[in-house]
């Protein structure tokens, strides 16, 4: 059972180095999770056709677009319910079967949406039949997150954790810029009405095609070895994962949960809210906006990876501060210093991208934060719930900010960068004492 003392170190005796099978493995599962993740973020492409589509026509545009994006934010919803129940049998019957289960879990949904019938069809069965579907994928995105950090750290070395959860992290990135571009090629490709009669259907389709494929992918997987060992030594956990992770891991579950606030101003604001803010801040082009988007996001899955090997050098305390730092200052230099020269946009988007990638140190110290027996349990309703409260509260906080201030979103993630900061002074506080959760307890 780790103690408070544990959580800044990560190293284990064993020190054997990164091999083929450990790199195959990690090749999969963020692959597995960048196609997981298309899936559940391609529906914010194309809200306003959704909107469109799936509503009566006499409805207001605003009141249509809330629906649709309600609609959006009910798989956001379901990702702590989701979460906790793929968890609990993560912890109880392994983690690969739930890993599988996940990406399988999103593909039918994605695909049926793609084939659902419209309003002017089905009348108001068919937002019904998107709602539960969109619920559908909450659930499994809930657990594929989680997952997915949980699996590979345990596959990897002990001192390998930050390489692998980043390279993980930049896997799931790497979808939502996976979604853009295929956004963008079939608002290319298709006019207008096209994209309205049946385009809108095809990256659905296709993501469902993908899906499939991740599942197959994912039957090379071999189960962990850190679970492999609980189950042959009979340590798996007795109880409920979640009532021993309420009772036992209070410091980890806050933690866990400050950390994925940082993530989530980071992902949030910078990522998803940043291209819509310039152009109503600084008269960019919505097109310029989004291919800006693009290289910020390309940089992002590059800063996920450099983190992660960072945090595997320096340790995870050392890598939170320098990483909440860069970001906290080269998002008021994106801000003003695109307000002062637009033609900046692209490099200086870039680079505040890169600094977003801090958040891969983020799953590296919630998988070390609990012990193998609630491992998954204790980070999926840390990450989850927390997501789910902050993900959704943040644009709301920030468009009310920013009434007051137009710096409002550099305002906000410098705060939360302060909250970063912290919590890696508190982690730097603990020492370099062996973190026993890294590994079962003999």
């Amino acid at each position: 059972m780790p103690t408070p003392a544990n959580l800044e170190s990560g190293q284990h005796s064993s020190q054997r180095p990164l091999t083929g099978q450990d790199a195959r493995t990690l090749g999969l599962a963020a692959l597995g999770g960048a196609l997981e993740f298309y899936d559940f973020i391609i529906f914010v492409f194309f809200t306003t056709v959704i909107g469109q589509r799936f509503f009566p026509p006499d409805t207001p545009d605003w009141l249509r677009q809330l629906q649709a994006f309600g609609l959006f934010s009910a798989g956001y919803l379901a990702r702590p319910l989701g979460g906790i129940v793929m968890a609990h049998f993560g912890d109880r019957t392994g983690r690969k079967r739930m890993f599988t289960l996940s990406v399988f879990m999103m593909s039918v949904p994605t695909l049926l949406i793609g084939a659902l019938p419209t309003y002017e069809t089905a009348g108001y069965a068919a937002p019904l039949a998107l709602l539960l579907l969109r619920i559908c994928q909450g659930a499994a995105v809930g657990g594929e997150v989680p997952g997915a950090w949980v699996f590979v750290s345990e596959h990897v070395p002990p001192q390998r954790v930050g390489f692998a959860c980043g390279t993980l992290t930049a896997g799931l990135t790497l979808g939502i810029l996976l979604g853009s571009l295929v956004a963008t090629l079939v608002n290319r490709a298709f006019t207008p009405e096209e994209v309205q009669s049946f385009g809108w259907r095809i990256p659905f389709i296709v993501g469902g095609v993908f899906g499939f494929l991740a599942v197959f992918l994912r039957r090379w997987l071999a189960e962990t070895p850190v679970f492999e060992e609980m189950r042959q030594r009979r340590a798996l956990v007795k109880e409920l994962p979640l009532k021993a992770v309420l009772r036992g891991h209070g410091v980890a579950v806050v933690v866990s949960m400050l950390l994925t606030w940082v993530l989530t101003a980071g992902i949030v604001v910078v990522i998803l809210m940043t291209p819509t803010l310039v152009q109503k801040l600084y008269g960019i082009a919505p097109a310029q906006a989004l291919e800006a988007a693009s290289i910020a996001t390309l940089s992002l899955t590059v800063g996920c990876i450099a983190y992660g090997l960072l945090a595997d050098w320096l340790g995870m305390g050392r890598a939170l501060v320098t990483g909440c730092g860069l970001l906290l200052i080269m998002t008021y230099v994106f801000y003003e210093g695109v307000g002062a020269a637009p033609e900046r946009l692209f490099f200086l988007y870039g680079a505040v991208g890169f600094c977003v990638g801090v958040v891969g140190v983020v799953p590296t110290v919630m998988v070390r934060a609990f012990p193998p027996e609630v491992r998954f349990s204790g980070l999926s309703f840390s990450y989850n719930v927390a997501y789910a409260i902050f993900g959704g509260l943040t644009p709301l906080v920030v468009t009310l900010m920013m009434k007051e201030n137009p710096l409002a979103p550099a305002h906000y993630v410098a705060a939360l960068c302060g909250v970063g900061i912290l919590v890696a002074v508190y982690l730097l506080s603990l020492g370099r004492a062996r973190f026993s959760a890294v590994t079962p307890s003999p």
